[in-house]
């Protein structure tokens, strides 16, 4: 999980269509028999209506002779890639985190559950369910991750490394919705039939990422939102932690530890790939950054809240749960990470996108410093994952 930043800079790039052929709104309608509200009831003939489209859609931009590189590399992938996942025997389990309801002292637990939930304030479950939701998304990230030419699971069930490692990564990320949704469930802070609907709707209006299906593109992506969700998730542990519940910053500095062993996955992928095409790679990763990283998220919306995600990202931002110096450091570790300013051999075009990929993150902190400067309006919106509660964003 990763969120949108606050600076003009670093926020998803203007719409480019034109005001009149621009969809009003990023939500889907969904009719329902249960609590159907007259938007719901006006959108029964058409009970899903399509998601906006963030950007004008680019597809296969990747040139079809770059597929036979990532086919060069599946045997290094099977030797270097698939060591990073855990088999399935030697995984945490969410069960390992909550109470046992097979055990006599269940309700017990439960009740110590929601003791130590009553010290956390409303704007870390805001947080939390945030993170969560975008967990719960999966199914629209590993639909992502098979749109990759060359390295997409083209059966269901392939052998190939790429394939493999796509089905399994997945099958990991799975536990950690599931465990935040338990834990919430039981905390009885929240309303999980608005968290319920938010997921729903987001999985329906799935995520544009702009990777164009280049898998150069893709993993560049992926390298930078697993950091950001070890970030994310290692600081709600932080806070869990300052709140008193210890049960609660396990929970969340566990699933930050897949987060990191998925980046180490990832960032292995793309610095193979600066090994063997660097001007295609640092093409690739100057592409990425001016499109600005659209976070997985982006198209959260619960059936009342337009701006969701904005108001979610604000709070991140206040509790420093993901912040717009996260997103710059990130950055600059990207380029520690691949060794961007030693590498050579670039093209004219390679050694621009050098340049300016190396100077970014100076150059986001300084938008930063003078957006910091700048005094802001104090707003409150309300929630509906807390029952409508306003929060300051």
């Amino acid at each position: 999980m990763a969120l949108k930043l606050n600076t003009a800079f670093i926020s998803p790039s203007h719409n480019p269509l034109p005001q009149s052929l621009r969809p009003r709104s990023h939500r889907v309608f969904m009719a329902s028999t249960l609590r159907a509200t007259s938007i719901e009831a006006e959108n029964l003939k058409k009970p899903f209506s399509p998601p906006r489209e963030v950007h004008v859609q680019v597809t296969h931009s990747m040139p079809p002779q770059k597929i036979e590189v990532f086919k060069s590399m599946e045997g290094w992938a099977e030797e270097n890639i698939l060591v990073h996942l855990k088999p399935v025997e030697k995984c945490w389990q969410p069960q390992d985190f909550l109470p046992d309801p097979t055990s006599e002292g269940f309700h017990e637990q439960v009740k110590e559950l929601r003791e130590r939930a009553k010290e956390l304030p409303d704007d870390y479950f805001v947080v939390l369910v945030g993170d969560m939701i975008t967990e719960e998304a999966l199914p629209t990230y590993q639909t992502m991750l098979n749109t990759l030419d060359g390295v997409r699971d083209e059966t269901g069930a392939s052998l190939t490394p790429w394939a493999v490692w796509t089905r399994a990564w997945t099958a990991e990320e799975n536990r950690h919705g599931d465990l935040l949704n338990k834990y919430l469930y039981l905390s009885g802070r929240v309303d999980m039939r608005q968290i319920e609907k938010t997921i729903q709707y987001l999985i329906g209006s799935g995520m544009d990422p702009r990777t164009e299906n280049s898998p150069y593109l893709g993993f560049i992506y992926t390298s930078f939102q697993e950091r950001a969700t070890f970030i994310s998730h290692g600081n709600t542990a932080r806070l869990a932690k300052e709140h008193g519940d210890m049960k609660l910053a396990q929970i969340c500095g566990t699933i930050a530890a897949d987060e990191k062993r998925h980046e180490t996955a990832y960032t292995k992928i793309v610095e193979k790939l600066f090994e063997i095409d660097p001007d295609g790679t640092v093409l690739a990763f100057s592409d990425m950054m001016r499109k600005k990283i659209s976070m997985p998220a982006h198209l959260m919306y619960d059936g009342q809240d337009d701006s969701l995600f904005e108001h979610f990202s604000a709070v991140a931002q206040r509790l420093g749960v993901y912040t717009a110096k996260d997103y710059a450091d990130i950055l600059e570790f990207l380029v520690g990470r691949w060794n961007l300013e030693k590498l050579t051999g670039l093209s004219g075009e390679g050694r621009k996108a050098q340049d300016y990929v190396c100077g970014l993150a100076r150059r986001i902190r300084k938008l930063e410093e003078r957006a910091q400067g700048r005094a802001k309006p104090v707003t409150a919106a309300p929630f509906s994952w807390i029952f409508d509660r306003k929060m300051m964003v």
